[in-house]
């Protein structure tokens, strides 16, 4: 019986519409002046250090610093909640607003596995009304490693839960491959759902446990 599912949040909980990529674009140009079109340097799944780190490299041309690290992340935070607000783009994912009550009632206990720093996930959880399901995550701000902040995510389920959780009866969910290989790695088994940038048969390609369209095809709970 699985006792603790981990859901991604973009592209597999909630779309934003945007909404991140617009915020680092603000950070960045508030900071620098520059335009930073972050989906032409970025790809599904990446954590939000990454993707810091890929800016600073690929659009400005160098190194950030830590500290300038800090400063655009920081930025990012500042803008992400009024963009999440302003985006008509954004939807809760088909079949999530079902499914996590009826995991909840059923005594699951329910965690995040994201790059999102942790503030920003909270960020773009609160539109869909999604915060109160979730009473651990592993994120961005634990590793720029995905497979490293899912164990992180793992080890602080053992918390809430009492006791370590059971891998055999933990899964994780998610839309990207990155997801598929980051669960594997921490030693759980992951559910697919082809809702973001990656079809069922990518994600069957991929290694996934299981692979489905949504959460609302034989979700395996």
């Amino acid at each position: 019986m699985i006792k603790a599912v981990l859901f991604d949040i973009d592209g597999t909980l909630l779309y934003t519409g945007g909404a991140g990529a617009v915020a680092w674009q603000r950070a960045f140009a508030e900071l620098y002046g520059i335009e930073a079109n972050i989906e032409e340097h970025t790809h599904a799944g990446m954590t939000d250090p990454e993707i810091a780190a890929i800016v600073f490299r690929e659009v400005i041309g160098r190194e950030g610093t830590d500290a300038e690290r800090a400063s655009a992340i920081a930025a990012y935070l500042d803008h992400l909640g009024r963009a999440v607000e302003e985006s008509e783009g954004y939807e809760v994912k088909p079949g999530i607003e079902e499914l996590l009550p009826r995991l909840a009632h059923e005594g699951v206990l329910l965690g995040l596995v994201t790059g999102n720093i942790e503030s920003a996930a909270h960020l773009k959880l609160a539109r869909g009304d999604l915060n109160r399901y979730f009473s651990f995550g592993g994120y961005g701000s634990d590793s720029s490693d995905r497979t490293e902040l899912t164990k992180r995510a793992v080890q602080r389920g053992g918390g809430v839960a009492g006791r370590p959780l059971d891998p055999e009866a933990t899964i994780g969910v998610g839309d990207t491959p990155r997801d598929v290989t980051a669960c594997h790695g921490a030693g759980i088994r992951v559910v697919g759902v082809a809702t973001g940038h990656y079809s069922v048969e990518e994600l069957n390609d991929a290694g996934a446990d299981w692979a489905m369209p949504n959460v609302k095809t034989d979700f395996p709970l």
